[in-house]
Protein backbone atom coordinates (compact mmCIF):
# COMPACT_ATOMS: atom_id res chain seq x y z
CA UNK A 1 0.00 0.00 0.00
CA UNK A 2 1.69 3.37 -1.16
CA UNK A 3 1.80 6.06 1.48
CA UNK A 4 -0.33 9.10 1.63
CA UNK A 5 1.23 12.25 0.18
CA UNK A 6 0.60 15.70 1.55
CA UNK A 7 0.00 18.46 -0.56
CA UNK A 8 0.60 22.30 -1.00
CA UNK A 9 -0.94 25.00 -1.22
CA UNK A 10 0.57 28.31 -2.30
CA UNK A 11 -0.70 32.18 -1.00
CA UNK A 12 0.17 34.36 -3.28
CA UNK A 13 -0.42 38.61 -4.22
CA UNK A 14 0.87 41.97 -4.09
CA UNK A 15 1.80 43.84 -0.65
CA UNK A 16 -1.22 44.77 1.44
CA UNK A 17 -3.37 42.00 -0.46
CA UNK A 18 -3.61 39.57 2.95
CA UNK A 19 -0.99 37.02 2.54
CA UNK A 20 0.10 36.68 5.55
CA UNK A 21 -3.75 37.01 7.38
CA UNK A 22 -4.88 33.98 5.14
CA UNK A 23 -1.89 31.98 6.34
CA UNK A 24 -3.09 32.75 9.91
CA UNK A 25 -6.31 31.63 8.82
CA UNK A 26 -5.41 28.69 7.44
CA UNK A 27 -2.97 27.96 10.24
CA UNK A 28 -5.29 28.81 12.76
CA UNK A 29 -7.98 25.91 11.36
CA UNK A 30 -5.14 23.66 11.18
CA UNK A 31 -4.78 23.69 14.70
CA UNK A 32 -8.10 23.85 15.67
CA UNK A 33 -8.59 20.23 13.63
CA UNK A 34 -6.00 19.04 16.36
CA UNK A 35 -2.79 18.51 13.68
CA UNK A 36 0.39 19.34 14.66
CA UNK A 37 1.73 22.80 13.22
CA UNK A 38 4.98 24.64 12.73
CA UNK A 39 4.82 28.52 11.01
CA UNK A 40 8.20 29.31 9.22
CA UNK A 41 9.35 33.02 8.39
CA UNK A 42 12.75 33.84 7.06
CA UNK A 43 15.10 35.93 8.88
CA UNK A 44 15.23 38.86 6.77
CA UNK A 45 11.92 40.27 8.04
CA UNK A 46 12.14 41.89 11.09
CA UNK A 47 10.75 44.35 10.91
CA UNK A 48 8.71 43.30 14.57
CA UNK A 49 10.75 40.53 16.02
CA UNK A 50 12.01 37.15 14.33
CA UNK A 51 10.35 34.84 16.43
CA UNK A 52 6.95 35.66 14.96
CA UNK A 53 5.00 37.04 12.16
CA UNK A 54 2.89 40.56 11.30
CA UNK A 55 0.23 40.92 9.40
CA UNK A 56 -0.44 44.42 8.48
CA UNK A 57 -3.54 44.29 10.39
CA UNK A 58 -1.76 43.99 13.26
CA UNK A 59 -2.46 39.86 14.13
CA UNK A 60 0.73 38.03 15.46
CA UNK A 61 1.56 34.35 15.03
CA UNK A 62 4.93 32.92 16.50
CA UNK A 63 6.76 31.74 14.28
CA UNK A 64 10.76 29.94 13.90
CA UNK A 65 12.86 32.02 12.02
CA UNK A 66 15.34 30.62 8.80
CA UNK A 67 17.39 32.04 6.11
CA UNK A 68 18.48 28.99 4.47
CA UNK A 69 17.68 25.40 3.50
CA UNK A 70 20.03 24.29 6.06
CA UNK A 71 18.24 26.14 9.05
CA UNK A 72 14.79 25.40 7.03
CA UNK A 73 15.66 22.19 7.90
CA UNK A 74 16.58 22.09 11.32
CA UNK A 75 13.56 24.06 12.38
CA UNK A 76 10.91 21.33 10.82
CA UNK A 77 10.30 18.37 13.49
CA UNK A 78 10.02 14.76 11.72
CA UNK A 79 6.58 14.18 12.86
CA UNK A 80 4.85 17.87 11.60
CA UNK A 81 1.96 17.62 9.99
CA UNK A 82 1.55 21.16 8.65
CA UNK A 83 4.38 23.02 7.64
CA UNK A 84 3.44 27.13 7.25
CA UNK A 85 6.23 28.97 5.63
CA UNK A 86 5.97 32.97 5.41
CA UNK A 87 7.71 35.74 2.86
CA UNK A 88 8.63 32.05 0.59
CA UNK A 89 10.10 34.05 -2.28
CA UNK A 90 13.08 35.17 0.24
CA UNK A 91 14.53 31.25 0.57
CA UNK A 92 16.75 30.18 -2.20
CA UNK A 93 15.70 28.16 -4.85
CA UNK A 94 16.77 24.76 -3.43
CA UNK A 95 13.54 25.38 -0.80
CA UNK A 96 11.59 23.80 -3.66
CA UNK A 97 13.51 20.63 -2.85
CA UNK A 98 12.69 20.81 0.54
CA UNK A 99 9.07 21.39 0.11
CA UNK A 100 8.70 18.63 -2.67
CA UNK A 101 10.24 16.30 0.22
CA UNK A 102 7.83 17.20 3.06
CA UNK A 103 4.83 17.06 0.96
CA UNK A 104 6.01 13.32 -0.22
CA UNK A 105 6.21 12.71 3.39
CA UNK A 106 2.70 13.66 3.86
CA UNK A 107 3.19 16.72 5.04
CA UNK A 108 0.48 19.51 4.54
CA UNK A 109 2.74 22.95 3.32
CA UNK A 110 1.13 26.34 3.42
CA UNK A 111 4.01 28.55 1.60
CA UNK A 112 2.79 32.58 1.54
CA UNK A 113 4.95 34.64 -0.84
CA UNK A 114 4.93 37.68 -3.27
CA UNK A 115 4.04 36.51 -6.81
CA UNK A 116 6.31 39.79 -7.96
CA UNK A 117 8.99 41.40 -7.21
CA UNK A 118 8.98 45.72 -7.18
CA UNK A 119 9.67 45.39 -10.96
CA UNK A 120 6.99 43.62 -11.72
CA UNK A 121 8.48 40.12 -12.62
CA UNK A 122 8.26 36.88 -11.24
CA UNK A 123 9.92 36.45 -7.36
CA UNK A 124 12.10 33.87 -6.71
CA UNK A 125 10.79 30.15 -6.18
CA UNK A 126 7.44 31.62 -5.98
CA UNK A 127 6.46 30.32 -10.24
CA UNK A 128 7.83 26.97 -9.62
CA UNK A 129 5.89 26.25 -6.11
CA UNK A 130 2.69 28.03 -7.57
CA UNK A 131 3.20 25.44 -10.51
CA UNK A 132 3.37 22.39 -7.97
CA UNK A 133 0.77 23.20 -5.70
CA UNK A 134 -2.32 21.43 -5.19
CA UNK A 135 -4.35 25.21 -4.13
CA UNK A 136 -3.09 28.65 -5.65
CA UNK A 137 -5.00 31.29 -3.68
CA UNK A 138 -4.15 34.32 -5.60
CA UNK A 139 -5.10 37.44 -2.97
CA UNK A 140 -5.41 41.06 -4.73
CA UNK A 141 -5.24 44.58 -2.76
CA UNK A 142 -6.71 48.20 -3.75
CA UNK A 143 -4.71 50.29 -5.54
CA UNK A 144 -3.31 53.01 -3.45
CA UNK A 145 -3.83 55.22 -6.31
CA UNK A 146 -7.51 54.62 -7.99
CA UNK A 147 -9.41 51.90 -5.92
CA UNK A 148 -9.21 49.47 -8.47
CA UNK A 149 -8.17 45.48 -7.54
CA UNK A 150 -4.47 45.50 -7.37
CA UNK A 151 -1.85 42.79 -7.93
CA UNK A 152 1.31 44.86 -8.33
CA UNK A 153 3.80 45.98 -5.49
CA UNK A 154 5.15 49.80 -6.25
CA UNK A 155 8.20 50.58 -4.26
CA UNK A 156 8.77 54.14 -3.67
CA UNK A 157 11.88 55.93 -2.86
CA UNK A 158 11.37 59.79 -1.92
CA UNK A 159 7.40 59.29 -2.98
CA UNK A 160 8.75 58.25 -6.67
CA UNK A 161 8.66 55.23 -8.47
CA UNK A 162 11.96 52.78 -7.45
CA UNK A 163 14.60 52.75 -10.49
CA UNK A 164 14.61 49.25 -12.35
CA UNK A 165 18.47 48.64 -11.40
CA UNK A 166 17.60 49.60 -7.36
CA UNK A 167 18.47 46.34 -5.01
CA UNK A 168 15.52 43.68 -5.46
CA UNK A 169 15.24 43.09 -1.91
CA UNK A 170 14.20 45.75 0.66
CA UNK A 171 12.05 44.84 3.60
CA UNK A 172 9.56 48.06 4.07
CA UNK A 173 6.49 48.52 4.67
CA UNK A 174 4.01 51.50 3.87
CA UNK A 175 6.35 54.61 3.76
CA UNK A 176 8.33 52.37 1.55
CA UNK A 177 5.55 50.59 -0.80
CA UNK A 178 1.82 50.77 -2.34
CA UNK A 179 -0.07 48.09 -3.67
CA UNK A 180 -1.33 49.45 -7.31
CA UNK A 181 -3.27 47.98 -10.05
CA UNK A 182 -1.73 47.45 -13.30
CA UNK A 183 -1.96 50.89 -15.03
CA UNK A 184 -0.93 52.65 -12.06
CA UNK A 185 1.83 50.48 -11.62
CA UNK A 186 5.14 52.49 -12.80
CA UNK A 187 8.28 51.07 -13.42
CA UNK A 188 11.64 52.22 -16.07
CA UNK A 189 11.66 48.50 -17.49
CA UNK A 190 14.79 48.82 -20.03
CA UNK A 191 13.71 47.90 -23.51
CA UNK A 192 16.31 46.24 -25.95
CA UNK A 193 15.45 48.27 -29.27
CA UNK A 194 18.11 46.88 -32.99
CA UNK A 195 21.02 46.39 -30.21
CA UNK A 196 20.47 49.43 -28.02
CA UNK A 197 18.83 49.67 -24.22
CA UNK A 198 15.80 52.88 -23.72
CA UNK A 199 14.00 52.18 -20.99
CA UNK A 200 10.19 52.86 -20.35
CA UNK A 201 8.36 54.62 -17.95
Amino acid sequence: MKSKKGSLEVVAGCMFSGKTEELMRLVRRAEYAKQSVITIKHRIDNRVHTACINSHAGRVLVASAADDVASLRAAIPQNIEVVAIDEVQFFPAEIFTVIEELVDRGVRVIAAGLDTDFRGQPFGVMPQLMTYADHVHKLSAICMQCGKDARWTQRLVNGKPADWNDPLIMVGAEDAYEARCRTCFSINKPVTLHGQTNRTA
